[in-house]
């Protein structure tokens, strides 16, 4: 499976805000585009400048220059991957640069966070593991439905939600910390209370520690006119985009139809059965053996 390479000079950079999104210090991606087609990525804006989007390419000598940026680092901490491209996608089954760049992980003692929505992910639960014995590991799987009908056609190139609600259980059975994201909440869609108590029982029987919630969508240039494309061509005669363009104009924040009571619901759910959903608590729950806030001060 051949696949493009794009030249970089550096891929583990820091982070603008050390530590505030999932405790994450540092940013590493391998590759850049995807090929997952989720006709809702804000990956594909126009503000991104990502060209060829659907191209999933490789940054070239990947492993040798993520070695050398974490050889260079004054101070470890989380590195942070899946913000821009999943780092599971079809390619790495056969390349593994997400594999060794976890190896590479652990051998200078980083921690990682780790967002896809592939099953891929529990192939490495060996090196995850190796990273948790002395750094924080957080693994995130995206679900933004519990109708597997409704996810092969908004996410038509991944693995269904069912597969990813049990490549959640794996992790956890393994000891790993591991949890939802659950985002976007597509208005219209996937915003009403049976679907997100839904993914809270999907959450519970899973073991995730945790479910991380966006109830709404953003649309910028380009993803928006994309979006509603697929709309029309996989919902068709409802209407869909003219629905959002009534409701939401061309606001870039779209919040679900209902998202005050839908809040109400997932937070007394989540309460009820004990599944984090507030950064800080997420963050301290799987960093608090590490102690990794005196470190980031230092």
């Amino acid at each position: 499976m051949e696949i493009p390479q794009i030249p970089a000079k550096t891929i583990v950079t820091r982070t603008k805000k050390p530590g505030a999104w999932f405790g994450i210090d540092y940013n590493m991606n391998i590759y850049r585009g995807c090929c997952h087609g989720c006709i809702y990525c804000d990956s594909r804006s126009s503000c991104y400048g990502i060209e060829n989007f659907d191209q999933v390419a490789v940054k070239e000598r990947a492993l040798e220059i993520i070695r050398d940026d974490l050889r260079r680092k004054t101070c470890t901490g989380v590195v942070g991957t899946g913000a821009m491209s999943d780092p599971y996608n079809p390619y790495e089954k056969t390349l593994q640069y997400t594999r060794h760049a976890l190896e590479l992980i652990s051998a200078f003692d980083f921690g990682v966070a780790i967002a896809t929505k592939s099953g891929l992910i529990t192939r490495d639960v060996d090196v995850l593991r190796e990273i948790q014995e002395h750094s924080p590991v957080l693994c995130k799987i995206t679900i933004t439905t519990c109708d597997d009908t409704l996810s092969r056609k908004v996410e038509p190139h991944v693995n269904p939600s069912s597969s990813r609600f049990k490549a959640l259980a794996q992790l956890s059975q393994e000891g790993i910390f591991a949890g939802i994201l659950l985002m976007p909440v597509l208005p219209f869609l996937e915003d009403s209370p049976e679907n997100i108590l839904g993914i809270i029982r999907g959450a519970k029987e899973s073991g995730a520690k945790f479910i991380y919630p966006a109830l709404g969508m953003t649309l910028r240039e380009n993803q928006r006119e994309w979006y509603y494309q697929k709309l029309e061509e996989i919902f068709p005669g409802e209407q869909l985009p003219e629905r959002y363009r009534k409701k939401y104009g061309t606001y870039y924040e779209c919040r679900a139809t209902n998202w005050k009571k839908l809040w109400k619901i997932f937070t007394e759910e989540c309460e009820k059965n004990g599944i984090l959903y507030q950064m800080p608590h997420i963050i301290h729950g799987y960093q608090k053996q590490y102690e990794y806030t005196q470190l980031r001060l230092f």
